[in-house]
């Protein structure tokens, strides 16, 4: 079967090893064919790039010649042409503002009559928003996300809450199937006992304003002597790296950096003694799952998928969003060794629900069962 998939990550077209690129490696054994369209990147010299790592040859790249307002066009131009030349059985389209990939979908579905299936992994400001950018986007997800998903023959979402948002919002339940994306390959996710313990903490994300990293620099400046490991780039970097100087804590925060491959990242992680998720407004995130796969105490907010997996003070600690309260868990978990290696050692069992080929191969399965 070949499916076309209409994606706003340009990771791999970047040259990055991410989340991105690791789903496709073992969702490409699934298809015949996997055609992707894509935004536009400067990285790539060329309107079509066929991935040229050896699970990936039957996956192509067709990033957009044009800027983001004409993405909607083009997913239905590009469309048009690779579904007449390849047939394909099902489409895909990643949801999120400004929503040109749920607009195109829909628009190519009427010109072409293949049926797709919208992803909603994350309402972005929901259930808080990190920023006004971030609230004015869910505003238009409440109104343009029903709307993208009547013509769709399936919603999937990755976690029961944004199922039940959605439910709210008029979706059609029997529509909206959760299909969780947390892939956590097993093989790698295997803790390395003679990495040596660094830092105190440790974050790994982007640094834009859902993920709460401003909160996470007050909590440790607030800490005598705590150190904290920041993996991960973004549009807030220098306004981070600002922060970290006018409270006096330069000394006791490393940024490392996108990290080029997920062994890299996996080592980096475990170079803490627990690991921290702030965020505002998350589908996952996978990262906290694999801190958690690697036997890492972590504390987390309540959003995403987070409240289906983490009992406090079992697997994992809530914290309240505030920096004050991420201080007091933070120091609680310093501060209890046999806590920590308690809450790690319960947290290991995440793999038992989200093992990799597992969940690809149901995604996989879910997609392919819409051939219209």
């Amino acid at each position: 079967m070949r499916l076309l998939m209409i994606s706003g990550d340009r990771s791999i077209l970047q040259g990055k090893k991410g989340a991105f690129f690791y789903t496709l490696e073992e969702m490409s054994k699934h298809w015949d064919r996997i055609d992707i369209i894509a935004p536009r990147s400067e990285e790539v010299e060329s309107e079509k790039l066929k991935v040229k790592s050896s699970p990936f040859t039957n996956v192509f790249f067709h990033p957009s010649p044009y800027h983001l307002l004409r993405q909607s066009k083009w997913i239905v131009e590009k469309g048009k042409e690779l579904i007449a030349e390849h047939h394909h059985d099902v489409m895909t389209a990643h949801e999120y503002p400004p929503f040109y990939n749920g607009i195109g979908a829909c628009r190519l579905h009427q010109a072409t009559g293949v049926s797709y299936a919208l992803e909603v992994h994350h309402i972005v400001g929901w259930p808080q928003a990190g920023s006004c950018m971030e609230w004015i986007g869910r505003i238009a997800s409440r109104w343009q996300i029903p709307k993208s998903a009547y013509h769709a023959s399936a919603v999937r979402v990755v976690n029961a809450a944004v199922q039940s948002e959605l439910t709210r919002w008029g979706v059609p339940a029997e529509k909206i199937h959760v299909v969780p994306s947390f892939y956590l390959d097993t093989e790698k996710l295997e803790p390395d006992p003679s990495i040596q313990k660094q830092y105190d903490v440790v974050f790994c994300g982007r640094l834009v304003a859902n993920k709460g990293l401003p909160e996470v620099m007050r909590a440790v400046a607030a800490l005598s002597g705590v150190t904290l490991l920041i993996i991960g780039d973004g549009p807030l970097r220098q306004s981070v790296e600002a922060q970290a100087k006018n409270l006096g804590i330069s000394d006791r925060v490393t940024f490392r950096g996108w990290l080029s491959s997920q062994e890299d990242v996996i080592a980096a992680m475990q170079s803490a003694k627990l690991f921290v998720m702030h965020s505002s407004s998350e589908g996952g995130p996978r990262v906290a799952l694999e801190a958690m796969a690697l036997g890492m105490p972590v504390i987390v907010t309540r959003v995403g998928v987070m409240p289906e997996i983490v009992q406090d003070e079992v697997n994992g600690i809530f914290t309240d969003g505030t920096a004050e309260g991420l201080q007091g868990e933070i120091q609680m978990l310093l501060e209890d060794g046999n806590m920590r290696e308690r809450i790690g050692k319960e947290a290991q069992r995440i793999t038992e629900r989200f093992e990799r080929r597992k969940l690809i191969k149901e995604y996989a399965e879910f997609l392919q069962a819409l051939k219209g």
